[in-house]
């Protein structure tokens, strides 16, 4: 399972993966140029995760009317590296404006839980309605003067320039966290006066870096670099050695000398994700074990979705993962215990 489809599966429309949500003519909004969903699409019921059933390619528009072409990003791109590329375009139709310039943008989308109350005449409530919308901002404008763009087109005119700008030194990596996401996207942008203005744009991948996540500059939970880490008795082992990357397959090693009796128990991937809509406890991989075989020590192999968006926390969004074993006893509350790992 996905990270997505998990969370679309912890709502109460989780057939909505890749589908149109759109409800009671509410709408959200997103910034340019992660503009090109309709607002309906990005509204849903209480309960729903409307953007979890969108992807951040879907929500970019790549080119506006007057332009043709596309942006070409030739290398992968991590925090605080650089951005190669290629601009491609011809103009459809003439492009006056008062400058033109290639940009990073960044931004920041989220669902937002909303609710409206209904009154009659003597001002008593009659009925309540709640539902989610998602909203956003971009938290970064970074112009560059390099390559230079012409300020005005012909019809017909065609520009290729090649660039190298720099990433975001500080972060944030891009990532799809269900009911938030931060995205990066390259843009050529021709600033019209009175009219609109007319892009061509990218998505850029902005991947965690290690060296990032070493520094000190995220905040993680115990053991979250660690091979082995002790909660109570027990000692929860991973490899290889974390940071784990999405897509990959990951050795848990769980020995719990207390672990007792149980209907059955497992051992799991879950993730946290604290935004205005968060979700704990998603659950992204799952293995049923045999309790009294923790005792003495048991491995499993757990693959962490290739969908998965790296530990971070920036403008008010955080994600976070724990490996967890739990014992699933009857009339009685579970056992469990549980560390931190992180993911890139």
């Amino acid at each position: 399972m996905s990270f997505r489809e998990a969370v679309l599966a912890m709502g109460s429309m989780p057939h909505q993966v890749g589908g149109l949500f759109g409800w009671g003519g509410r709408q959200g909004s997103a910034p340019a140029p992660f503009d090109a969903v309709e607002g309906t699409r990005l509204a849903g019921p209480s309960g729903s995760h409307p953007l979890a059933a969108l992807t951040a390619q879907e929500l970019l528009n790549r080119s506006t009317d007057a332009l043709d072409g596309s942006i070409e990003i030739l290398e992968p791109v991590r925090i605080g590296e650089g951005i190669k590329g290629v601009l491609r375009l011809t103009a459809r139709r003439e492009v006056k404006a008062r400058g033109a310039m290639l940009r990073l943008v960044g931004v920041r989308l989220a669902e937002e839980q909303r609710s409206e109350q209904k009154r009659d005449s003597e001002g008593r409530t009659t009925s309540t309605e709640s539902w989610i919308e998602v909203h956003g901002k971009a938290f970064e404008e970074l112009p560059f003067s390099s390559p230079p763009l012409p300020a005005s087109l012909a019809a017909g005119q065609s520009v290729e320039a090649e660039f190298t700008i720099p990433a975001p030194r500080l972060g944030p990596a891009s990532g799809h966290m269900g009911s938030a996401l931060i995205a990066w996207a390259v843009e050529a942008r021709w600033d019209v006066a009175m009219g609109g203005d007319q892009r061509v744009a990218a998505l850029v991948d902005v991947a965690q870096n290690i060296d990032y996540l070493r520094s000190g500059a995220v905040n993680l939970g115990p053991g979250a670099l660690f091979d082995a880490y002790g909660s109570g008795d027990a000692t929860i082992a991973v490899k290889p050695l974390p940071p784990a990357v999405a897509g990959s397959e990951i050795e848990v090693t769980v020995s719990w000398p207390s672990a007792g009796g149980g209907r059955g128990g497992r051992i799991e991937l879950q993730a946290d994700v604290e935004a205005p809509n968060g979700l704990k406890g998603i659950v992204l991989a799952s293995v049923p074990v045999d309790p009294a075989q923790l005792r003495g020590g048991l491995t499993v192999t757990l693959t962490v979705p290739s969908d998965a968006p790296p530990t971070q926390k920036a403008h008010g969004l955080a994600v976070s993962y724990r490996l967890r074993a739990l014992v699933d006893r009857q009339f009685r509350s579970d056992l469990a215990v549980e560390r931190a790992i992180a993911l890139m």
